[in-house]
C-alpha cells in the first residue's frame, strides 16, 4: 500500500509504513512542523490527525510569512 507525496521538488510514491499512518506521522518523518506546512489530501485541506489511505495524493505546501 502506498501514497503519492508532493512537496517542493519531491514527487514520489511512498509506502505506508504502519496502519493508521497520519499526516502528523508523515510530518515527523520528514522533520517538518505543522506550523510551517499545510497538508492537502486528494485536493482537500487535511488536519494532522487525518489518516493517509492507499492511493492518496498528499501535497504539502510551505507556509510563507511576510511582513
Amino acid at each position: 500500500m502506498s501514497f503519492n507525496l508532493k512537496f517542493k521538488d519531491i514527487d514520489e510514491n511512498r509506502e505506508l509504513t504502519q496502519e493508521n499512518y497520519t499526516i502528523n506521522d508523515l510530518l515527523k518523518e520528514l522533520e517538518l512542523s505543522s506550523q510551517t506546512v499545510v497538508a492537502k489530501q486528494n485536493g482537500e485541506l487535511a488536519i494532522e490527525e487525518t489518516v493517509i489511505n492507499d492511493g492518496d495524493e498528499i501535497k504539502l505546501i510551505q507556509i510563507i510569512y511576510g511582513g
